[in-house]
């Protein structure tokens, strides 16, 4: 009965064979093997061009020729609140926004995309706080495309009902 286990044992070693097959390739991060794969979209390769909410947070973004108009939007009720229009553009993941108010007033920071959430930075630079009401920031606003639909980014509204990406 040994030797029949021990015969067995060196037959299974043997079809094991030397483990020296791939061994060499790089393994793939998960995310790039899924985008391969197609189950996760390509951040690079998305279009900016919808509607993105969380909450009562909103941001539309609406191609304008050869660059982006976004317009962004955060209720926290009782008339605390920021609105603000401006340009965006992009490199890879990251987003150049610009909001311009009126009397040339501007505010301007760095945002996050990864093809299908936005990110503003915690901190935003103090010219933005002109944009916004008493205790309400544009900091950290984080939002996922609701829809990738240029009508329906350019319907988006401000609690005054003033049009943030449309014509």
């Amino acid at each position: 009965m040994r030797v029949a286990a021990a015969g067995l044992l060196l037959l299974l070693a043997a079809c094991s064979g030397s483990g020296g097959g791939n061994q060499t390739a790089t393994p793939q991060d998960l995310e790039s093997a899924a985008i391969e794969r197609g189950l996760v979209s390509d951040p690079d390769d998305s279009d900016l061009t919808g509607l993105y909410a969380r909450d009562t947070d909103r941001v539309c973004i609406v191609r304008d020729r050869d660059s982006y108009r976004i317009g962004a939007f955060v209720d926290y009720g009782d008339g605390l609140s920021c609105t603000g229009t401006g340009t965006v553009a992009r490199s890879g993941e990251t987003l150049a926004v610009t909001l311009t108010g009126k009397n040339g007033l501007t505010c301007s920071f760095d945002a996050r995309f990864d093809g299908e959430h936005i990110r503003f930075p915690a901190t935003v630079p103090p010219g933005c706080a002109k944009f916004c009401g008493p205790r309400a920031s544009f900091a950290a606003l984080s939002v996922e495309r609701l829809s990738n639909s240029a009508a329906e980014a350019r319907a988006l509204r401000s609690a005054e009902g003033k049009r943030l990406c449309g014509d």
